[in-house]
C-alpha cells in the first residue's frame, strides 16, 4: 500500500437563477461528493467567497458540517483583514468546525510581522481548531516563500497550508521548510505528483464536477495499482485539458443535473465548442463509472 491520496473538493457555491444561494442544490452536491471523496473545502475561491456575505458563508459551512461532519470539512474564513477573519473563525468554530483555512491578506502589501499577527489572531479566535494558510499569489498579490511560511506557521500555530497558483510547484520546498505540517496542493492536475512531493493531498476544484475520476484515481494510487492509476490519469488529463474555471465546473454540474450555471462573479463560462467538449466528457462518465452517477 502507498500513502493515502487525500482529495478534498473545493466546492462551488450553487445559486438559483435569481442569484440567491440554493440551499437544496448545495446540500445535494455536498452529499454526493461526501460519498466519493475525503472531504469538502467550503467557501473558497471556487465557492466565490468574495461574493458571499458572512451569513451566507456561515450557512454553507453549517450545511457542510451537517452533511459531512467536522473531520471532513475545511471551512474557509479568509478575508483581507484579521479582525473580519477572526470573527468568521469564531462563528465557524461555534457551529462545530474544527478545521479552518484563511487566505493570506490581499490588496495591500503585508510585512512578515503583520502576516504572523494576521494568522495568530485568527488562530486565537478559534482555539482548538486546525488552521491552514491559503497561499495563492496570483489572486492576492502576496508571495509567501517557504521559509517565511515556516516562520509564520510556528508563530501562529498553523497546521499546514493550501498552495495554489505559482505556490503549488514549490510544494516540496514548503514540505522541507515545515516538515511536520500538512501541505495540500490546489493544483489538481496530477495528484500522484503531489504525493511524491510530500503533500498530504489535493484540494480540487474540478473534483466538484468529476468526483468519480478523482476517487478512482486516489484509490488506485493508495492501493499501489499503477496500471489502474495510469488509466484514470488519462481520463483526468482530458478533463484538465478542458481548462479550469468556475464557469466550466458549473456547466459540467448543470449537465449532470446538479445545479445551474448562475454565478455572482466573472467565472469564464465555456463557449460553444468548449461546452460540447465538456458535454462529451460528462457523457463518458456514465459507461466509465456505472451506478455511481
Amino acid at each position: 500500500m502507498s500513502p493515502a491520496t487525500v482529495v478534498f473538493s473545493a466546492v462551488p457555491t450553487l445559486f438559483s437563477s435569481d442569484g440567491e444561494v440554493d440551499t437544496g442544490a448545495n446540500r445535494a452536491l455536498y452529499k454526493h461528493l461526501a460519498g466519493l471523496l475525503d472531504g469538502l473545502f467550503v467557501a473558497g475561491t471556487t465557492g466565490e467567497f468574495p461574493a458571499l456575505d458572512d451569513a451566507e458563508r456561515l450557512s454553507l459551512i453549517e450545511l457542510a458540517l451537517a452533511e459531512v461532519g467536522p473531520d471532513r470539512v475545511i471551512a474557509h474564513v479568509g478575508t483581507p483583514d484579521a479582525r473580519h477573519s477572526a470573527r468568521l473563525a469564531r462563528a465557524a468554530s461555534a457551529l462545530g468546525a474544527t478545521r479552518l483555512a484563511a487566505i493570506t491578506p490581499y490588496y495591500l502589501p503585508v510585512r512578515p510581522d503583520e502576516l504572523c499577527d494576521h494568522y495568530r489572531r485568527i488562530h486565537d479566535a478559534a482555539a482548538g481548531a486546525e488552521l491552514y494558510a491559503y497561499i495563492f499569489p496570483e489572486r492576492t498579490g502576496l508571495r509567501v516563500p517557504p521559509p517565511l511560511f515556516a516562520a509564520v506557521a510556528e508563530a501562529a500555530g498553523l497546521a499546514g497550508a493550501k498552495l495554489s497558483g505559482s505556490a503549488a510547484p514549490e510544494l516540496a520546498d514548503y514540505v522541507a521548510a515545515a516538515p511536520a505540517l500538512r501541505m495540500f496542493s490546489g493544483n489538481d492536475a496530477h495528484p500522484a505528483a503531489t504525493i511524491r512531493a510530500g503533500g498530504a493531498g489535493v484540494i480540487s476544484g474540478r473534483s466538484g464536477a468529476y468526483p468519480e475520476v478523482y476517487a478512482a484515481l486516489a484509490a488506485a494510487l493508495t492501493a499501489g495499482d499503477e496500471e489502474a492509476a495510469a488509466r484514470h490519469q488519462l481520463v483526468l488529463d482530458r478533463i484538465v485539458a478542458l481548462g479550469a474555471s468556475i464557469g466550466r465546473v458549473k456547466y459540467a454540474l448543470q449537465l449532470r443535473g446538479r445545479g445551474g450555471t448562475t454565478a455572482r462573479m466573472t467565472v469564464d463560462p465555456p463557449d460553444a465548442s468548449l461546452s460540447a467538449a465538456i458535454a462529451a466528457e460528462v457523457a463518458g462518465l456514465l459507461p466509465a463509472f456505472p451506478g455511481r452517477l
